[in-house]
């Protein structure tokens, strides 16, 4: 019995870390290394790990919060049978009884404190200066969802997911690897900062009447689903106007690439339009911007890695 609770624990722990969804966290961390290696034609590895796992803590640390308030809240209790999709209701550990309120309060505790000790470390042993990007890291992942900021609650959540797996994270493993930051890194991180919130923007419509219930104001919840459809298609086109500006920045045509994507955006608006209403039917919509930032990440590794050779 002992062994099974362990075994429970274990698995529960892994939904909550959800190493699918670190996609997130990894497309600014490659590009980061991408654009390092290209600047400077070398790449520490071992800080790079030690900074990933560190990323990836937080990520995990940032999800037993949510998930605790989320629960506590009733947002992720409230959501109906029909409206349970892969991209709704958090990560379920608690609603599937794989975990309770207080082990996810402590591996919150552990992950943060972990992350908050490599990070130490990282300032301490090779670039202080990446120390208040981390300390940014860590309360925006803290107040996404706890207060007085609950950033997830007061409207503030797309922008700081965006924010955070942009330019922030970019910017930091950026530091962190060459020790300086660059005009061109911070632009180049703005696509991945627009899709990762889009990604958080669709993946709100399941939850949208259990978030209202919960008296969590997002954005979606705020505008009602139908013109929140305007804002998604908004997100797509923001990103890919940036990639032209890149190309001239860097001198370099690879970075056009990233508009490849831009056949599985329409899709995935067209279908939001069309099925906001229908949760089961919005699916592909939910999956289809996945699929965009997937693309998009691996077209901009390429592209960054291609400066060392085109361009300026």
């Amino acid at each position: 019995m002992e062994k099974y609770r362990k075994s429970s624990v274990w698995q529960g722990f892994w939904q909550l870390a959800d190493p699918k969804i670190w996609i997130a966290s990894t497309v600014p961390m490659l590009v980061a290394a991408a654009l390092a290696y290209s600047n400077t034609g070398r790449l520490d590895i071992g800080w790079f790990l030690l900074s990933v796992a560190g990323i990836y803590l937080i990520e995990t640390g940032k999800n037993a919060i949510n998930e605790y308030v989320d629960f506590k809240s009733g947002a992720d209790i409230n959501i109906a049978p029909e409206n349970r999709t892969p991209f709704s209701g958090g990560k379920k550990t608690i609603v599937d009884g794989k975990l309770t309120p207080d082990q996810v309060k402590y591996i919150a505790y552990g992950t943060m404190l972990t992350a908050c000790a490599i990070g130490v470390y990282i300032v301490l042993y090779r670039e202080f200066s990446v120390l208040w990007i981390g300390l940014a890291g860590v309360l925006i992942s803290i107040f996404y969802s706890i207060p007085p900021f609950k950033f997830a609650y007061t409207g503030l959540g797309e922008f700081a997911v965006g924010f955070t797996f942009g330019p922030l994270i970019t910017a930091g493993m950026y530091i962190v690897l060459t020790g300086s930051i660059e005009a061109e890194v911070v632009v180049a991180s703005l696509p991945i900062g627009f899709l990762i919130a889009n990604v958080l923007w669709i993946n709100q419509y399941p939850d949208y009447e259990a978030d209202k219930t919960a008296n969590k104001k997002n954005w979606v919840v705020r505008m009602g689903k139908e013109k929140g459809t305007r804002v998604f298609a908004l997100l797509f086109m923001l990103a890919y106007a940036v990639f032209p500006l890149i190309a001239v920045i860097y001198r370099n045509p690879v970075w056009l690439l990233g508009l490849l994507s831009i056949p599985v955006a329409l899709r995935s608006v067209k279908t939001a339009r069309k099925e906001f209403g229908c949760i089961p039917k919005l699916i592909p919509a939910n999956a289809g911007t996945v699929q965009v930032y997937q693309i998009t990440g691996i077209v901009m590794v390429i592209a960054s890695l291609s400066n060392r050779f085109i361009g300026i």
